[in-house]
């Protein structure tokens, strides 16, 4: 019993520094040619610069288990938290949804229309500083 015991800590161990190496390791990332949005290894989301039309900080508390999607109005944000908050809002405005591929497959295999991001990164200023490079 030990034995087992001590085989699934070890697991428990290396699968938890290979999900915390996959947070550091891909990070949110601002360049010319737009925005990535990583969580993980399984999201992967690149927005343009012509796909942006704004990106704020609104810090909200509480945010459901993520990824989530907040629905108001016509409006379909895609919330990526971190211990249950956001504090950057990537707001993209489009004459049409983006559509976007998630892991999990489900309903239209994984495909969902977003019209926004709300994300957690850990430097809001230098993030935002860098943004406002390229808008």
């Amino acid at each position: 019993m030990r034995v087992a015991d001590l085989v699934l800590g070890i697991w428990g161990v290396t699968w938890m520094l290979g999900l915390l190496c996959a947070y550091l390791l891909r990070p949110h990332t601002v360049g010319p040619d737009g925005i990535r949005v990583r969580h993980g290894l399984e999201i992967d989301l690149a927005f343009s610069w012509d796909d942006i039309a704004s990106v704020g900080r609104k810090r909200r508390v509480h945010e459901p288990k993520s990824p989530r999607f907040d629905v108001a109005d016509a409006s379909r944000t895609l919330v990526y938290r971190m211990q249950d908050e956001t504090d950057i809002e990537i707001e993209i405005e489009l004459e049409r949804p983006i559509v976007v591929r998630l892991p999990g497959g489900g309903a239209n295999g994984g495909q969902q229309a977003i019209t926004g991001v709300r994300i957690w990164v850990d430097g809001p200023r230098a993030f935002r500083d860098e943004v406002r490079k390229h808008l």
